[in-house]
């Protein structure tokens, strides 16, 4: 968990708003794991670092949502600890199961939530994954 946090704490030092630093570092995430999808037979052994970032971010944005600070709407921070629970569950299914058509669905979630923080429609490349 320290390399996400680090990573998070190194892109707010950027002036990024809180919003733009959360879908920036989803961005990353879901980067890594599209270009390691389309590049199966090179970058397969790339797979169990790319999701445990992954994993890594997603527990930071549920301890994030979950505290009671936190001014979201509760019907928001519960379908936020619901995406994690399905992030961490597909993670450890697919770190056991590894194929390149399961991680799209990652990739999809990451993006469609970094365009909603950015105040932007679904990303092209997510209605495609």
């Amino acid at each position: 968990m320290h390399y996400a946090a680090s990573a998070y704490s190194r892109t707010a030092q950027t002036g990024q708003t809180p919003r733009e630093l959360e879908a920036s570092i989803l961005m990353k995430s879901a980067s890594r794991l599209q270009g390691i999808r389309d590049d199966w037979a090179n970058r397969s052994g790339e797979l169990d670092e790319a999701l445990t970032y992954n994993r890594k971010l997603w527990t930071v944005l549920v301890s994030s949502v979950t505290r009671p600070e936190n001014p979201l709407p509760t019907p928001i921070k519960q379908n936020m600890v619901n995406l994690g629970l399905f992030i961490f569950n597909h993670t450890l299914s697919l770190m056991a199961s590894p194929a390149p058509e399961r991680i799209g669905i990652l990739v999809s979630i990451n993006r469609e939530l970094a365009a909603g923080l950015r105040g932007m429609g679904v990303p092209e490349e997510s209605a495609a994954a």
